[in-house]
């Protein structure tokens, strides 16, 4: 009888981001979350490590790691990786992906490093095809491959497999986006650090291609977003389907048929409703989502009072946050006119023009978009209360 594998697992997750998936993993029920720099350790059996890659909204990817020692030359590197449990990760005619990172250490050179392992790997594992970095955005339905992480640091040596394949904000519903697209896994902790309820409206008057408001949507029927996607473990040599196939039922009948509150999206750009269309008919919630074309002084919004939850332009270059002014005070006069009491989440990168809103805004969370430094705010709106220059600091 085989014992039931138990893996030492990290979700890796954006900055800032770590306490949202922590508190996934959590209602999953992980016990052992610990929550560090980049993400979030937990142990894991087989079935929880397939449950975290099905359900985690807020995490980028989910490794195991197979070993950490130390290695200071590369004989050291070679006899340490040789012994690693690669059987259980590595399956014939796969191909191979690694990713090293060196610092610190006596062994810099990362390629060196690379082939190595790789040496290690394809002597345990027939036909295994080294195919090089993976990169960040490889469809695991596409090209299976299995991703290796080596990271060595101070000369000690941490060497990872990749549960996930493609990264975890890659739904599969996604394909037309607009022309500053908002992850999914981003959007997802923009709602959920918003404290939106999914029996509330919820209403994104700059939705772009639809991510905030097609993700809420998900939220709200309880689909979990690896739903319809293929993963790394599936090609694990003990890949169980049957298991997967178990979790994959049980979600199929948690999910309930209509999203319980209106969710709107609105964007002036007639090409951004369009895909924004597009993408929700293939995330299976058209009906759950109305999207117009209409600019902020047309929106409209539920009697009953909810959420905004938006991400608008930042202007990152010069001179734009200028002409941005004028947009982020009119947003905040729509708001007072149409939407007194409701909350509001805004992703922003600019507490100049947070201000313009008039609504006393709490910084909820600090991560990065594209690159970009950007803070996730909640206020409620007052239609008494135009708060310019009361916006919370940050702390820290």
């Amino acid at each position: 009888m085989t014992s039931t594998p138990r893996y030492a697992a990290f979700a890796i997750t954006a900055p800032g981001l770590e306490g949202f998936a922590a508190a996934e993993l959590e209602r999953l029920g992980v016990r052992d979350a610990e929550v560090v720099a980049g993400g979030v350790m937990f142990n894991a059996s087989r079935q929880l490590l397939y449950a975290a890659n099905l359900h985690l909204r807020t995490a980028s990817r989910v490794i195991v790691r197979v070993g950490d020692f130390a290695a200071k030359t590369f004989h050291e590197l070679e006899r340490r990786t040789s012994k690693l449990p690669w059987d259980a990760f590595v399956s014939p005619n796969l191909g191979l992906a690694l990713r090293v990172t060196c610092r610190k250490s006596r062994l810099y050179h990362s390629d060196a490093v690379a082939e190595r392992v790789a040496q290690s790997i394809t002597a345990r594992i027939r036909d295994v095809r080294v195919v090089g970095d993976s990169g960040e955005e490889v469809d695991e339905a596409v090209r299976p491959e299995q991703l290796v992480v080596v990271r060595l640091f101070h000369d000690r040596c941490t060497v990872s497999v990749d549960s996930s394949g493609a990264l975890l904000h890659l739904r599969g519903y996604r394909q037309a986006v607009g022309r500053a697209p908002l992850r999914e896994t981003l959007a997802a902790a923009a709602l959920i650090a918003s404290e939106w309820r999914s029996d509330a409206p919820l209403l994104d008057p700059m939705c772009g291609s639809g991510t905030i408001p097609i993700e809420a949507a998900l939220i709200a029927r309880q689909i979990p977003p690896g739903l319809h996607r293929r993963f790394a473990f599936m090609h694990w040599p003990d890949f169980d389907e049957s298991m997967w196939r178990g979790l994959v039922t049980d979600a199929e009948s948690a999910a309930i048929a209509r999203a319980p509150a209106p969710i709107l999206g609105s964007d002036r750009d007639a090409g951004a409703i369009e895909s924004a269309r597009a993408n929700a008919e293939r995330a299976g919630v058209t009906h759950d989502v109305r999207f117009d074309q209409r600019a902020i002084s047309s929106i409209e919004s539920p009697e009953e009072r909810g959420w905004v939850v938006t991400n608008p332009p930042y202007g990152v270059r010069v001179g734009e946050r200028d002409r941005l002014r004028n947009l982020y005070a009119q947003f905040g006069k729509v708001l007072r006119a149409k939407c007194d009491g409701w909350h509001v989440g805004l992703l922003s990168a600019a507490p100049e023009l947070e201000r313009q809103v008039g609504v006393s805004f709490d910084v909820a969370a600090r991560t990065v978009n594209g690159g970009i430094p950007v803070r996730i705010v909640t206020g409620v709106v007052s239609r008494h209360e135009a708060t310019r220059g009361r916006t919370a600091q940050p702390t820290g």
